[in-house]
């Protein structure tokens, strides 16, 4: 990790940071909330995918001013529709936080202090998860070995790059993802997953300041090359609990027969 970068004198200071925990692996915070101590800004963590994940001991969701995740079905603990939770140990923003999910409801409930929505889990999303959060534990330890069968079967195969954990983290595996050569080599392993019966998926095909929704700012191809390296190279494949060492026997043995795209 480098050192922070210093915060340019601009008129357009940033006044927070946004982590993001891809694919069920913490973002490196130690050096994160320095730099937003060190610049008075406040850290929010996009915990949406690493829900179980740890950071040197620490759970993901706890490790910065604000902790959100998501309870979507595709999460690594999702309900069966919508929901979601925020983390705080800041009773004052705790309060507000409460009062925009209830339609920005004051001291008494049908008196509105703020611009609100209607953010609560309905009841049944609730027992789901309640029932679900019973195995979660075991269900995270199960996702562990699942990972490492994949990391050991497809390391040696030269085709493609595995994920790496860090010391001090553990991923929750929300995703396992891989880093084909090239957009070309990618586009050949899927076809070979394809053919086989084996789903995958692309997560993301286009880079943030690539996005319609940031045009304004500017930004062009070619500013951020790591991202778009790798949103052209990086393919997931099947990773849940449950998945049986023959079928990720099946799916390794394709990944690495398959041959770079000519």
């Amino acid at each position: 990790i480098p050192d922070p970068i210093p915060c340019p004198d601009s008129k357009a200071l940033p006044r927070g940071i946004i982590t993001v925990d891809l694919f069920g692996l913490p973002c490196e915070y130690d050096p994160i909330r320095s730099t937003a101590h060190q610049h008075q800004m406040f850290v929010i963590e996009d915990a949406a995918q690493s829900f179980g994940a740890e950071y040197h001991q620490a759970r993901a969701g706890s490790l910065a001013n604000l902790g959100c995740t998501s309870f979507f079905p595709a999460k690594p603990l999702g309900c069966y529709g919508d929901g979601g939770m925020c983390f705080t140990d800041d009773d004052n923003l705790a309060q507000k936080l409460d009062s925009i999910r209830v339609h920005g409801k004051g001291s008494h409930k049908y008196d509105n202090v703020r611009i609100g929505i209607n953010g609560r889990l309905d009841t049944l999303q609730a027992a789901v998860l309640l029932a679900k959060f019973d195995i979660f534990s075991e269900e995270v330890l199960l996702r562990q070995t699942v990972a490492q069968r994949y990391s050991e079967g497809l390391c040696h195969g030269g085709h493609v790059s595995v994920p790496f954990i860090p010391n001090g983290r553990t991923s929750v595996w929300a995703q396992y993802s891989l880093l084909a050569r090239d957009g070309e080599h990618r586009t050949h392993l899927q076809d070979l997953l394809k053919q086989a019966g084996i789903p995958t998926a692309v997560y993301y095909p286009r880079p943030l300041h690539l996005q319609s929704a940031f045009a304004d700012l500017g930004y062009a191809q070619g500013d951020f090359p790591v991202s778009e390296a790798c949103s052209l190279r990086i393919f997931s494949i099947p990773m849940h609990p449950y998945l049986t060492s023959e079928d990720q026997r099946e799916i390794v043995a394709t990944i690495n027969s398959g041959q770079p795209a000519r």
